[in-house]
């Protein structure tokens, strides 16, 4: 094929991408300016990976009958002080050097945000961060966006901003030379969630017995609260943990967006080619699992597993096997439900409002309190597995659950049993009441995540009840936050209850899901 060498140049040619920073994005402006000489300059604090875009674009080019102008060709990233990271710019750079060359004669160039990561072939691969950059790049007054094909569906469900997808260079080319078009995304966001399958994967309808675990999970789930199983091998912790996703309320729109956000920045949704995430985000790391993994960061910051697990379920199978400082770091994630990222020149937010379920064993042979097999480990061994997990972070989690062994008779039953749609139904009446209480709270959304302020006003308890929580806290020697805890537990048991107060018996029931609070629990 012939390349197309053409002389005639214009001065200066703006296109425009984005950076994306934490979950939001920034406008960034290729200024390209060919003068006389030869030289290729890129400026305005570019990493290696944008400095080797000279090298793809070049190669990409010639695939379709073009070369880089063998001129003096200076390409400018604005603003100059933020950095620049990444291969998504390679598309951008490439339409404002052709641009320049006057080998693009559209001025429709400048009405579109442009981004794309070329292959030396001219195929536009995926890049990070499709549906901030939408977003921006509406509120910025463009007429729309051009983005691999792969990234497309997510940007798509921003209304009002024209989603072009595209497979290589040349088609981008032909484009704005007004040879051809290209196919434009869209996403009915009416419809998108009515068409995701009812198919449930994990349902409690395959569990039999643990009728107690299922209720205290099902507690969990109406009022988004923190869980611990505790129990023996085999007792079917990560079964019930499983399934807790499928009796979750499912995702507004609102909290899909978000969602889809965190997981575009982190590449997810590209790879998946899913688009928006339409179902709760189940995240279950390996307890090798290191704290910039957990929480998030590294040189090039990027959502951690607490921000992928962002308005879904956290599950830590076998919590004591993480290592301590790992732990730690939930902390305050766990309370203020964002994890802040600061590095020397900038700092980030990513959310982190999730549900954390964990499982763990009750000593290390995982016997004690077993109620046929005999424990093995030594005096003390016991408790000092217990102290892996501190405090502090138990404090944090609602429901300390005890599940033990299903025996034969419950296994070889033949019974039929509540289905996850079934009890999803009861919590979702549940999450209605929460939701008309706290429709004032732009912050609050759930039980869980109500303030010490806020229980005076929703968690009232009459003279018995009262009475109660005082006996369990000087008995187990609870601390402040397990008292809170405590109203708040109790305070979903009333609302699956449909109870506008909180009675004794849901103060009962409340109080026994603390059993790693009881004093001499593990021996």
């Amino acid at each position: 094929m012939p390349v197309k060498i053409l002389f005639i140049c214009r001065m200066l040619v703006k296109t425009y991408g984005y950076a994306v920073q934490g979950i939001n994005a920034t406008k960034v402006t290729v200024e390209v300016n060919i003068g006389t000489g030869v030289n290729f300059y890129l400026v305005g604090l570019p990493d290696s990976a944008v400095k080797e875009s000279q090298q793809r674009i070049d190669t990409a080019l010639k695939q379709f009958g073009f070369k880089i102008p063998g001129k003096l060709i200076t390409v400018n990233m604005a603003p100059a002080d933020i950095r620049k990271e990444g291969s998504a710019y390679d598309l951008t750079i490439a339409m404002g050097i052709l641009a320049a060359g006057a080998m693009i004669v559209s001025p429709a160039i400048s009405d579109y945000a442009i981004m794309g990561e070329l292959a030396l072939d001219g195929e536009i691969r995926p890049i990070r961060g499709a549906l901030p950059i939408a977003i921006k790049a509406k509120h910025d007054g463009f007429r729309g966006i051009i983005l691999p094909k792969a990234n497309a569906p997510e940007a798509a469900v921003v209304e009002g901003l024209e989603v072009l997808e595209a497979n290589t260079l040349g088609e981008v080319i032909d484009f704005f030379n007004e040879k051809s078009i290209l196919q434009r995304a869209t996403v009915d966001l009416s419809t998108a969630f009515l068409n995701e399958s009812e198919t449930i994967e994990f349902d409690f309808a395959d569990v039999k017995g643990q009728e107690n675990i299922k209720r205290a999970l099902e507690i969990a789930a109406a009022g988004g609260h923190n869980a611990i199983l505790i129990g023996p091998p085999g007792a079917g912790k990560t079964m019930l943990s499983k399934r807790l996703p499928s009796i979750l309320p499912p995702l507004t729109i609102e909290e899909a967006l978000e969602t889809t956000k965190i997981h575009s920045v982190a590449g997810k949704t590209a790879r998946s080619g899913t688009g928006l995430v339409k179902q709760r985000p189940f995240r279950s790391p390996h307890h090798t699992i290191s704290d910039v993994a957990l929480v998030g960061g590294g040189n090039n910051p990027q959502p951690g597993e607490i921000s992928l697990a962002h308005n879904g379920v956290l599950f830590l199978d076998e919590l004591p096997e993480f290592k301590r400082t790992v732990l730690e770091v939930m902390r305050q994630p766990l309370e203020d439900r964002v994890v802040s990222i600061s590095r020397a020149k900038f700092s980030v937010d990513y959310p982190a409002s999730f549900m954390l379920v964990a499982s763990m064993n009750p000593c290390p042979c995982g016997f004690y309190n077993h109620p046929e097999k005999e424990c093995v480990c030594a005096p003390g061994i016991v408790q000092k597995y217990l102290n892996k997990i501190s405090g502090p972070l138990l404090d944090r989690i609602d429901l300390h659950v005890e599940v033990t062994p299903v025996p034969f008779s419950e296994l070889s039953r033949e019974q039929v049993t509540e289905n996850s749609k079934q009890i999803r139904e009861r919590v979702i009446k549940a999450r209605l009441i929460q939701s008309e209480r706290f429709k004032n709270e732009k912050q609050i959304h759930c039980n869980a995540q109500m303030r010490t302020s806020d229980l005076k006003t929703h968690c009232k308890l009459n003279e018995a009840g009262n009475a109660l929580l005082k006996n369990a806290m000087e008995k187990l020697g609870l601390s402040a936050r397990a008292y809170d805890r405590i109203l708040k537990v109790a305070r979903t048991i009333a609302d699956l209850d449909n109870s506008q107060s909180i009675e004794t018996n849901h103060i009962a029931e409340a109080i026994q899901y603390r059993s790693l609070d009881r004093d001499g629990w593990a021996g």
